[in-house]
């Protein structure tokens, strides 16, 4: 039998540490432990989740509605969420409320990008098809404000991004766990939601016009947001068919634009060139002046012109998506179709007249890289920023001047003697935003190699001077499109020879700091020419005489331009 073993009473070798070093009371907690773990602390923690979890609810994707009256909405997807996580044992309850989180955290990012997309190119950003635009993004701020503001950009927003979500996970959590602890009071609260929403919904109480106090904004943008992605998927498929209907792919060269023969064809986008330019009163003034006296000044010299209107697939940027519809005759309003076509051996505007023999030039005074889309359109020579021998400054996003670069291009290519028929594209970039500082109209023999717009502009007004005001954008971008008007128009004037024929139209209207709200995509079109047979051949479209286009006269989605223009300068046109 085992027996217990006693310790003897006076053996002082088992004493225990503890005797011998008595343990620290322990520390009081610091300041901000106290003040943090205080009832009141934690209170207001609670209150400020529910709070963050409501805004983020009714939270808008349009920059104007981002007030106050815009937040006095009831969500319905409260009451939903409440009875939902009232149901649930506490795991899944915490799981399903990160995801929720990390989901409404998602939402608020997207809305935030929708508002700058309606204020930039008037349309909400497409989760599916935008992303890529980001790196055009990228690449302005580093042309226009430099390669730290683009770093502090890209870091900033990352961070940004990071900080909604976390935030959103925290503070749904936070109210989860309210919810756990008082579930009768909870379902009360729910049931109060959906009653007022309910009763909101019926009388169609608003607190600011159109927007009903009853929401369920979250819900339906999601929706709207999963069909949008799943539509953009389905385009993408359906586009290759478009690419293939074409009725000129295989026309023979000596077939296609027969009635431009020996000509020189130029077609060239101004910047941001929109129809409120020539109609909105606080820019027509300015804006119509030089198209009238670039009338008049073009008659004396021989010139003809004729102007119409043209539906731009874009808005306030992305004046590639119009480039491609133009000349390609598809509707390349996103990244995805503007991929699959320069992929695709589409004919071209440019191709065609590569078929029939002309000499296909593009100058590009904006690309400041290699442009491997120059292959797909069928240009023989691509002229950029880094090979048209600028010495002079930036003019913010501009790399150079108009003038320079129209002088530039009559030097190394249309004031060759004995070359052969030009087709060129030419995207003059001056009245590119932010529109400071502009250039200065020079005499011709003066602009030399571009080292003498440095004081020009070192004394112009900058961004900063201007983007204070709207009303001093909207002057100076006016200004910017007079520059540049003004430079063509006496280009054509001096360098014009009889064989021109210029095609000058706007790629896009500017975005809403200029052009305002639901303004339309329409931009001017313009065909110049001294030959009367030119415009004869055109005679048929009901265009107007003259550089500005009349406001009613016809208005054609710009991806019909390519078909009409084929057929018109083709061997049945007339």
């Amino acid at each position: 039998m085992q027996q217990t073993e006693l310790a003897d009473p006076q053996d002082t070798s088992q004493e225990t540490t503890e005797e011998e070093t008595p343990v620290a009371p322990p520390k009081e907690p610091g300041r901000v432990r106290r003040t943090v773990a205080h009832p009141r602390f934690q209170l207001a923690l609670t209150v400020l989740a529910c709070i963050v979890v409501f805004a983020a609810l009714v939270y808008p994707n349009v920059l104007k509605r981002l007030t106050v009256g815009g937040f006095a909405r009831i969500p319905i997807e409260a009451a939903i969420g409440i009875g939902l996580l009232i149901l649930l044992p506490r795991r899944p309850r915490r799981v399903l409320a990160a995801i929720a989180g990390a989901a409404l955290g998602w939402l608020i990012i997207e809305k935030s990008l929708d508002m700058g997309w309606f204020e930039i190119l008037n349309r909400p950003f497409d989760p599916v098809l935008d992303w890529i635009l980001f790196d055009d993004t990228y690449g302005f701020i580093r042309d226009s404000y430099g390669q730290a503001s683009a770093y502090a950009a890209a870091v900033g927003g990352a961070l940004g991004a990071v900080a909604v979500i976390a935030l959103l996970v925290w503070a749904v959590l936070r109210v989860t766990d309210l919810i756990g602890r008082h579930r009768r009071v909870s379902a009360y609260t729910a049931g109060g939601i959906a009653a007022a929403w309910l009763a909101a919904l019926l009388v169609g109480v608003q607190v600011v016009p159109k927007i009903p106090i009853a929401a369920r904004s979250t819900v339906t943008y999601a929706y709207d947001r999963a069909r949008q992605a799943k539509a953009g998927i389905a385009n993408s498929a359906e586009f290759g068919k478009e690419i293939a209907n074409d009725p000129f792919q295989d026309t023979p060269g000596d077939q296609l634009l027969t009635g431009l023969a020996g000509k020189d064809v130029i077609f060239t986008f101004v910047e941001s060139y929109g129809r409120n330019a020539v109609e909105a009163p606080e820019l027509a003034p300015g804006v119509d002046a030089v198209l009238d006296k670039g009338t008049a000044q073009l008659t004396q010299a021989g010139f003809a012109a004729r102007s119409g209107w043209l539906t731009s697939p874009t808005f306030g940027g992305n004046s590639w998506l119009a480039h491609s519809t133009l000349l390609s005759g598809l509707w390349i309003n996103n990244q995805s179709r503007y991929r699959t076509l320069t992929a695709s051996d589409r004919l071209t505007i440019t191709s065609a007249f590569k078929r029939a023999r002309w000499d296909t030039v593009s100058v590009m005074p904006g690309a400041t890289r290699a442009w491997p889309e120059g292959k797909f359109y069928g240009y023989n020579r691509v002229w950029d920023s880094r090979n048209l021998g600028y010495q002079g400054p930036k003019f913010s996003w501009a790399p150079m001047p108009d003038q320079y670069t129209l002088k530039k291009f009559t030097e190394v290519e249309y004031g060759k003697a004995g070359r052969q028929p030009l087709m060129v594209e030419m995207p003059l970039v001056s009245s590119h935003t932010p529109w400071a500082p502009i250039p200065t109209f020079l005499d011709w023999n003066a602009v030399g190699d571009g080292s003498v717009y440095s004081g020009i502009a070192a004394e112009a007004p900058k961004k900063a001077d201007i983007w204070g005001s709207t009303s001093r954008v909207r002057a100076e971008y006016g200004k910017s499109i007079q520059y540049t008007l003004t430079t063509l128009i006496d280009w054509v004037q001096k360098y014009g020879n009889d064989d021109l024929v210029l095609v000058f139209l706007g790629d896009h209207q500017p975005s809403k700091v200029v052009s305002g709200e639901n303004a339309s995509h329409d931009v001017p079109i313009t065909v110049v020419a001294k030959d009367p047979a030119v415009l004869d051949k055109i005679s048929s479209w009901g265009w107007t005489d003259g550089l500005k286009p009349a406001t009613d006269a016809p208005v054609w989605p710009m991806n019909a331009f390519r078909d009409r223009f084929l057929t018109a300068y083709g061997p049945g046109g007339h």
